[in-house]
């Protein structure tokens, strides 16, 4: 079973603001996450399995797994672009 995916109105304005390819990319890439939020991901920090990095191209997003919930929270998105 996926993981329910969740973010804030901030990301959302955030998100929506990208590039359409990079918006697409980073919709892709969260699709991923949330079949497999350890194996798409990377450690932000320690490993403790709950704060993630995900990067696709030059963005950089600090993602939240809730693994009792199964969630994953979208905390902060980057964008280098």
């Amino acid at each position: 079973m996926p993981y329910a995916l969740r973010y804030t109105k901030t990301i959302a304005a955030v998100w929506d603001s990208l590039p359409a390819t990079v918006s697409e990319g980073l919709a892709q890439a969260l699709v991923a996450v949330c079949e497999d939020p350890l194996g798409s991901t990377e450690p932000y920090g320690d490993d403790d399995g709950i704060m993630r990095t995900l990067v696709v191209g030059a963005l950089f997003a600090v993602l939240y797994v809730g693994h009792q919930t199964r969630t994953v929270h979208i905390y902060q998105i980057d964008y280098l672009g």
